[in-house]
């Protein structure tokens, strides 16, 4: 070890105590010589940098190439011109020289110049000279019309006025004239006993209330059946019947056949795709009509009747019995702008094309439900093997009043995209997606989730899910059980309008 080097004691040591110690001297390491070697300065630069003659004299100075003669021509300057743009400096004027310049001197004080414009002396205003008024043609149009053809600008305005209010006038009471607001669909609530007459009674109270509906646009053409549920002329058909006519409303025809023969042009008043029903209104004076039942009180194995043009044949009754119940259905196919899911009521009464729109009563003669649809065993069937399907009279009353009242209908939705699943021992309807700001998305029902239940009603299929949440009521909120992640969960769900 070093031994610490003390300096030499001074004549005041004793005073100040004891002595004290000088820096260490640096201690610095050899450098490598193979270092030095590469990083180390040229052996003929002795300082830190080169010398500045040098650096300029090694420099490679890069020079522009010369100028195209083109450009040259172009851009050069004027014969005569001096070779710097700069303008100079001007000389000084003998007002400049006697005044000091405010702008340049910072401690002038302010002081207002000259005014821009000269003022105009001020006249009497008896002696001013008449100023014309502006007219309408001077303000609007600056003269440039002649008032000739302002007299006839004005009567074309008035024209395109008066054509508007009347065309006006006549759309809105061509729709007051389709929609009634005081019309209400009674449904009957006592229980009769059948007639005595059994089917054929039935079919002869009925059928002057079931109407043919034929569409035509250019060389195709459909048909189908409606019932008449009111006094007014209006019929309650399927919306597939009628769609074609709908979508193209100056290119089809839309008739219909009453049971004595009568022939009639139809207007759509209203129509819903959701549940494939729609109202037609037809002027006939005094028509016979159906009376309307309830379809909740329907058990399996009721006795139904079938009536309707099934293949065109006007009239045709047939029989059978309520085969099942709040049977999820969905309807939609080619031609028809349909995409509804109904709760139906399943029969096996023989339905075939034709039938659509056409009612289906009870032993007491009272409509239970519209025909809506068929099962058949393949691509290559259309007839009836008895499985047909029906709309609920309770909906169709529902859905046709309101059409009738206002022209339109508005059904409660959750605001999920779904499809069913089952794990082999729990089926349901699997969240694929939530709509942003929908009802279940504000109630916290995420994609992934199972729903198994809304309210009293379990739900196996996308289909069920769909007719349980059309049976709510828009804005009342209603508790929906969904499994997720292997636990059952409650939430309160409050449908919206769709």
């Amino acid at each position: 070890m070093t031994e610490p080097r003390v300096s030499a004691p001074s004549d005041t040591e004793g005073a100040l105590g004891p002595p004290r110690l000088s820096p260490r001297p640096p201690q610095r390491r050899a450098v490598d010589p193979i270092q030095a070697a590469v990083f180390g300065r040229p052996t003929e630069v002795s300082g830190s940098f080169a010398d500045i003659d040098q650096r300029r004299a090694d420099a490679r100075m890069v020079t522009a190439p010369p100028p195209d003669p083109a450009l040259a021509e172009a851009f050069r300057r004027p014969v005569g011109a001096p070779d710097s743009l700069q303008r100079g400096v001007p000389e000084p004027t003998e007002r400049a020289l006697t005044e000091s310049d405010p702008w340049r001197e910072p401690s002038s004080s302010a002081r207002l110049g000259a005014p821009a414009l000269a003022e105009e002396p001020e006249t009497d205003p008896a002696t001013r000279a008449p100023v014309e008024k502006l007219g309408v043609r001077e303000l609007l149009l600056g003269s440039r019309v002649r008032p000739a053809a302002l007299v006839i600008l004005a009567v074309l305005t008035l024209a395109v006025g008066a054509v508007g209010g009347v065309v006006g006038r006549t759309t809105a009471e061509v729709s007051t004239a389709l929609t009634s607001p005081d019309v209400t669909l009674a449904q009957a609530k006592d229980t009769n006993p059948p007639p005595a007459g059994g089917v054929a009674s039935i079919a002869a109270a009925v059928l002057p209330s079931v109407v043919s509906i034929e569409v035509r646009t250019g060389d195709t053409g459909g048909s189908g059946s409606g019932v008449i549920i009111d006094g007014g002329g209006y019929i309650v058909t399927n919306n597939h019947v009628i769609s074609q006519a709908a979508t193209n409303p100056t290119g089809a025809t839309l008739d219909v056949v009453f049971f004595d023969g009568t022939r009639a042009p139809a207007q759509i008043v209203g129509r819903d795709t959701k549940t494939d029903l729609a109202v037609l209104r037809a002027k006939v004076s005094n028509p016979t009509v159906a009376q309307l039942g309830s379809s909740a009180k329907l058990n399996v194995g009721d006795a139904v009747i079938a009536i309707g043009s099934p293949l065109g044949l006007a009239g045709t009754v047939t029989t059978g019995i309520i085969s099942a119940r709040q049977r999820p259905v969905r309807l939609g196919g080619d031609g028809t702008d349909t995409d509804a899911v109904i709760d139906a009521l399943q029969t096996d009464a023989a339905i075939n094309p034709g039938n659509s729109g056409g009612p289906l009563v009870d032993a007491q003669g009272r409509v239970v439900g519209l025909n809506s649809a068929i099962r058949t065993s393949g691509a290559d069937s259309s007839g009836s093997i008895g499985l047909g399907f029906a709309i609920p009279v309770d909906e169709v009353t529902q859905v046709a009043q309101e059409i009738i009242r206002t022209g339109s209908v508005h059904h409660p939705t959750i605001g999920v995209n779904v499809r069913s699943v089952t794990d082999g021992s729990t089926d349901g309807a699997a969240v694929a997606n939530v709509v942003d700001g929908s009802a279940a998305a504000k109630a916290g029902i995420a994609e992934g989730d199972v729903i198994t239940k809304v309210g009293d009603r379990s739900i196996a299929t996308a289909e069920e899910l769909t007719v349980a949440v059309q049976e709510r009521q828009i804005g009342v909120p209603v508790q929906v059980r969904v499994v997720r992640a292997g636990r059952t969960v409650d939430i309160q769900v409050t449908p919206q309008s769709d």
